[in-house]
């Protein structure tokens, strides 16, 4: 028998690709479970396989290094909220607000409903390493662009670009630092009242947006 054959021999009636990704998703689990719990620094690879209840060997053949792992499951988080909140927004179109409203509603509860992924998105891939602060910014840039797709092609009067793009990067930092703090516990709102402030915020900076000449 061929190495080919061999390497695409089935089990279970899966075949080997499919192992693989079965094992790379629990692995991006066990690294949800960890770096959401315990913290991105004080977990191993070693830790991680045994949550999986995998070897190391099958840990290198999907991730680097513990780092790969956390932008890995970072990146299938924001895959996640992102597509979420999109569709949020959309099914509540075309009305503005609605869309703010609907859009901001499933972003925060699904982050403030689930402990381990708020601590990871928001906290634990701070200032982890330089490759994951790029993601990270291109994260907060991509989360200000959805916005501004939502309210630019509305009718009404013409927004400027560059002061709706510095507006919406405006309201995605403040949104993130606010749900920092209710992570650490420095903020005792309710998550309604969270939702209701930060809609608030939105949909005040878009009428002053959009009442500039």
């Amino acid at each position: 028998m061929t190495g080919t054959q061999t390497a695409g021999r089935r089990y279970g009636g899966r075949d080997a690709a499919q192992r693989q990704q079965e094992r790379r998703t629990r692995l991006i689990q066990a690294g949800l479970d960890l770096f959401g719990t315990a913290g991105y620094a004080s977990v191993s690879v070693k830790q991680v396989c045994s949550h999986a209840g995998l070897t190391e060997r099958y840990f290198y053949e999907s991730f680097r290094d513990r780092e790969d792992l956390l932008a890995g499951v970072y990146n299938e988080l924001i895959t996640t909220i992102s597509a979420e909140t999109a569709q949020a927004a959309a099914a509540a179109a075309p009305n503005v607000n609605a869309q703010l409203r609907a859009g901001l509603e499933v972003f925060i509860r699904t982050l403030t409903g689930d402990a381990r992924m708020a601590r990871l998105v928001l906290i634990e891939v701070v200032g982890a390493s330089p490759r994951l602060e790029v993601r990270r910014r291109e994260v907060l840039h991509e989360f200000a662009a959805m916005i501004a797709a939502v309210v630019a092609p509305l009718p009404g009067p013409e927004v400027c670009s560059s002061r709706l793009n510095m507006t919406t990067m405006s309201l995605v930092g403040g949104v993130n630092e606010l749900l920092v703090d209710w992570t650490l516990g420095h903020q005792n709102a309710t998550v309604e009242e969270l939702i209701d402030l930060c809609y608030t915020l939105f949909t005040a900076a878009y009428r002053a947006v959009s009442d500039q000449p």
